[in-house]
């Protein structure tokens, strides 16, 4: 039926949600008490004291709650609660410290109010204050909010001197073991009990974890690639020959310079355990830690590499470093320049006495700001960055208002876990931008590039078209993806026409191209008859590579 009619659940009669509410429970790892099971079990009680009905779960199992960021139940529920789509008017907690221990009371309060804001009340069901708004239940929650922020802060500090402590010991209390290593768990006799795989953790307070030396073929290749450096003097030279020869990384990948160059000034390889190079406390800010505050347990297992061959690498990888002006730094850069007739990333890498392109890009701000400094103009086109802002701001406009017209049309939306896209009714719309890049050859034509980053789900790519030199908005484009675009789009106007790739003259005619498109995937929904321009755009094909002229 066309005019069938849909019941939208935050249309529910305000009688019969007051009476439903959502739980939502949360368990990181540190107390059985807060576990799943109990924590329903009392908010069940207090559901029914209130004859309240439970009709939705939110849940974060093994989440801790400092962060949101990794909290995909709590997200959730304030995304539901936000876009209006919730059928209850209640949210029933088990206390303050479920909630979240986020360091700044201040976020807690802010998640709360976003709730109160869309009229549903919070409840925390194990505490001994009510959750009504008086001045005392305000100041009690806000204590009780900062107790559970400074509970997380005596946990971490008693954690790490207790990490500190056992790293002494030759123990190592986190992290994984690298190549050719493996943790081996032992009792407090220190008995084997045996090799711990990926993702393994020790449960009994008694137990220890030892590293030590792991697959024989491994460890050969370590002393290899010692040998070996110390007669090319290069990592990039090293790992080019280990992928060469197709010898595996631990997780599959190729192996690379800075791969090699943790090896090559890793102690552990020579017995020596070393703890508290870095520290993240609290989820909060990662730091490298100067090296009069690292724990070095020296000869705490099996040494692998000869010490002497050790010392004698990183003997040169000290001395290679060498600190230079940001003059010197110029003066070395216009003599490779010279000498190669051009400059790029991978040259300034590889030419021993430059400065490496990290160290470029901290001095200069960008290699563009070095290019300007030397007087060099690259042959490729840098142009589209310098309109970045302007099209970055443009993107998250059009996704705005594709949100806006998705709710206005019954949809639900959220998030999609993606840079500048969203979900509509479980479809991902990705919002990129097409930029502008000139023809190589006067017969070619110009062509547009589309960035997708490292994934792009199944769904649709709506793209902003910049103009010539990007100076400028040209035109948009919907393409539909199959989630196998991996990096680049790349198509000219003329592909573009033959792939069927829709093309709208302004942003509201996109927005009501997306929703139509949306439209057909709802059978249910009565599907608004198109007007005659929007009855001209086809129907994209499914993109899943590279559109070539």
């Amino acid at each position: 039926m066309a005019n069938e009619l849909v019941i939208r659940r935050s249309s529910l009669p305000v009688a019969q949600r007051m009476c439903r509410a959502a739980q939502y429970v949360r368990m990181s790892t540190e107390r059985q008490q807060y576990s799943i099971q109990n924590q329903a079990a009392a908010i069940a009680a207090y559901a029914h004291s209130k004859k309240l009905t439970i009709v939705r779960t939110y849940r974060d199992e093994g989440e801790s709650g400092l962060l949101i960021k990794n909290r995909a139940g709590l997200i959730q529920l304030l995304e539901d609660v936000q876009a209006g789509e919730t059928d209850f008017a209640h949210i029933l907690v088990y206390d303050v410290s479920r909630w979240g221990r986020f360091q700044d009371a201040d976020e807690s309060a802010h998640y709360e109010f976003i709730c109160k804001r869309a009229g549903i009340r919070v409840a925390y069901c194990a505490e001994q204050f009510d959750n009504d708004g008086s001045m005392l239940a305000s100041i009690v929650k806000n204590i009780k909010r900062v107790m559970a922020a400074e509970y997380s802060r005596e946990l971490s500090a008693k954690v790490y001197a207790g990490q500190c402590r056992f790293a002494r010991l030759g123990y190592k209390p986190c992290g994984k073991a690298g190549y050719a290593l493996v943790r081996e768990l032992v009792d407090e006799k220190n008995q084997s009990k045996g090799i711990l795989k990926n993702g393994d953790r020790k449960y009994l307070t008694t137990d220890h974890i030892r590293v030590r030396p792991g697959d024989p073929r491994e460890v050969a290749i370590v002393r290899w690639i010692f040998t070996r450096f110390l007669e090319v003097k290069c990592e990039t030279v090293v790992a080019w020959e280990l992928n060469k020869n197709a010898v595996p990384t631990r997780t599959g990948n190729p192996w690379t310079r800075v791969m090699v160059g943790a090896i090559l000034r890793d102690e552990t390889y020579i017995g020596n355990l070393v703890f508290n190079r870095r520290s993240w406390k609290l989820r909060q800010i990662r730091k490298y830690n100067p090296p009069e505050e690292w724990i070095r347990a020296e000869s705490s297992l099996e040494p692998i590499v000869d010490r002497d061959l050790f010392l004698q690498a990183n003997k040169f990888i000290s001395e290679r470093r060498v600190d230079l002006s940001e003059e010197e730094m110029i003066f070395r850069l216009r003599r490779a320049l010279l000498e190669h007739g051009r400059l790029s990333i991978s040259i300034i890498d590889r030419t021993p006495g430059l400065p490496c392109v990290a160290t470029c890009q901290t001095h200069f701000g960008s290699i563009r700001n070095l290019y300007r400094l030397l007087g060099y103009t690259p042959k490729r086109n840098y142009e589209f960055l310098e309109s970045r802002p302007l099209w970055a701001e443009q993107k998250t406009r059009l996704a705005s208002r594709i949100r806006s017209a998705a709710k206005r049309a019954g949809y639900r939306t959220s998030t999609g876990g993606w840079t500048d896209s969203l979900r509509v009714n479980g479809t991902c719309v990705s919002v990129r931008a097409a930029r502008w890049t000139p023809p190589q050859e006067e017969t070619h034509a110009p062509h547009w590039t589309i960035q997708c980053d490292a994934h792009v789900p199944a769904g649709w790519i709506a793209a902003i078209r910049l103009s010539e030199h990007n100076e400028g908005i040209l035109d948009y484009v919907l393409l539909a993806t199959d989630g196998s675009v991996k990096r680049t789009i790349r198509f000219t106007d003329s592909a573009r026409k033959r792939h069927d790739i829709a093309r709208f003259e302004t942003a509201d005619a996109l927005v009501r191209g997306i929703i139509r498109r949306l439209a057909k995937k709802v059978p249910s929904r009565a599907k608004p008859t198109p007007t005659s321009r929007e009855a001209r755009e086809r129907q994209p094909k499914s993109m899943s590579g590279r559109v070539r002229h």
